[in-house]
């Protein structure tokens, strides 16, 4: 994957598009369409006005459907808003895996899965979200915790697993499997992530300092954790 493909971020629902055509009338809170028109409604108003300030009446005036048709959905703000959050993860962690899983060097799939969770989590719409989250987390911890399992923890979790594979190839020695995943996944936005996130950064990086930063990452990584002749 080059540097332009990762500094794309996966895009929310489109509302236009026929995802999943359907077959006769669905049942309610069922059509996959009417979904997606909601999600991408609440993603416009959240971005706009924040969390605390959008309301569901704003979420469902944006998305062209009633209050009511939403409450069919979703539960509320909140698991509207945890579910627009999981369209992003999910688009993201299959891009990750298949970093991880294509043909090529360790080195090669290590800088791919880097570039790709740089360039994806300093972006606007990304960045947006972990404000959001940062502003509630205080009266709300319970949704912080699961903004971080589901984020960070998963990614992590997706590495350790490569990494184990490494280790078992006899490419990688490693002592401690998850602190060196938490290591290398914070090493991918060094310099980067912490900027954007208190607005220090205005736009999110260019290509090219996305690539000096975690080249210089897999670099560190593999020179500490790697074997002698383990063809990295």
């Amino acid at each position: 994957m080059t540097a332009a493909a990762a500094n794309r971020v996966p895009d929310l629902p489109n509302p236009q598009a026929v995802l999943c055509p359907a077959q006769g009338r669905h049942g309610a809170g069922q059509d996959p369409n009417k979904r997606d028109q909601i999600l991408a409604g609440a993603g416009i108003v959240i971005g706009r006005m924040g969390y605390d300030a959008a309301s569901v009446n704003d979420i469902a005036r944006e998305a062209g459907v009633s209050k009511g048709t939403i409450y069919v959905y979703f539960n509320g703000k909140e698991d509207l808003f945890e579910a627009l959050m999981e369209e992003i993860r999910n688009r993201l962690f299959r891009a990750l895996e298949a970093e991880l899983e294509r043909p090529g060097t360790p080195r090669e799939k290590l800088l791919g899965y880097a570039r790709l969770l740089a360039g994806t989590l300093c972006s606007d719409r990304v960045m947006r979200a972990h404000r959001v989250v940062v502003a509630v987390t205080e009266r709300m911890p319970e949704l912080g915790q699961r903004f971080y399992e589901r984020g960070a923890i998963r990614g992590t979790a997706l590495i350790a697993g490569f990494l184990e594979r490494e280790i078992a190839a006899g490419r990688m020695a490693i002592p401690d499997l998850q602190l060196a995943a938490v290591q290398f996944f914070e090493l991918s936005m060094a310099g980067l992530f912490r900027k954007r996130l208190f607005a220090h950064m205005a736009e999110p990086p260019q290509e090219a300092e996305i690539e000096r930063v975690v080249t210089s990452c897999v670099d560190m990584f593999l020179s500490y954790y790697g074997t002698p002749g383990g063809q990295l």
